[in-house]
């Protein structure tokens, strides 16, 4: 799917999964929330780095995203840690699930976010994992990069 543009509210953004995963591909899901988490999420308080998504009876779970509760919620609040369910089109489910079963890919949450008309997105990735020397291979480049731009801006 194609970025989005315009003014995103970013409530969690999860930084290791660049690192620890070579992302394919990504999708923009909708996630189904309980009001109280809501109230959570517009308050920014969310955690997606130890999250994944898995696929069960057709359908895309979040599972171990940490949204706590909401204070002023009382007993109407939520399970911090509960399965939330992800919002996708159907051909979108079945490339997901088929990625996963043949091609040993996993479902990483990257970013959620409120989008322009307020509606809370999770920007997932289709990722494969990298291996310890991958990861420093990565990083050297990534120095390496960074070095040559300072090189080339002292010199002109």
């Amino acid at each position: 799917m194609a970025e989005t543009g315009g003014n995103l509210k970013v409530v969690a953004e999860n930084r290791k999964a660049r690192r620890n995963y070579d992302v394919e591909e990504t999708f923009e899901a909708g996630i189904a929330l309980v009001g109280s988490e809501v109230k959570s999420l517009r308050s920014g308080k969310a955690n997606i780095a130890e999250a994944y998504a898995t696929s069960d009876e057709g359908e895309i779970y979040l599972i171990n995203a940490n949204i706590p509760e909401y204070a002023q919620a009382a007993r109407n609040n939520h399970q911090p840690r509960r399965r939330r369910k992800l919002l996708l089109h159907k051909r979108e489910i079945n490339r997901l699930i088929g990625a996963v079963q043949r091609q040993g890919m996993t479902i990483v949450p990257l970013r959620l976010y409120f989008n322009d008309r307020g509606i809370a997105k999770l920007r997932i990735g289709l990722a494969r994992g990298r291996k310890i020397h991958d990861k420093r291979e990565v990083e050297k480049k990534r120095d390496w990069e960074r070095q040559k731009a300072r090189l080339m801006r002292e010199k002109g």
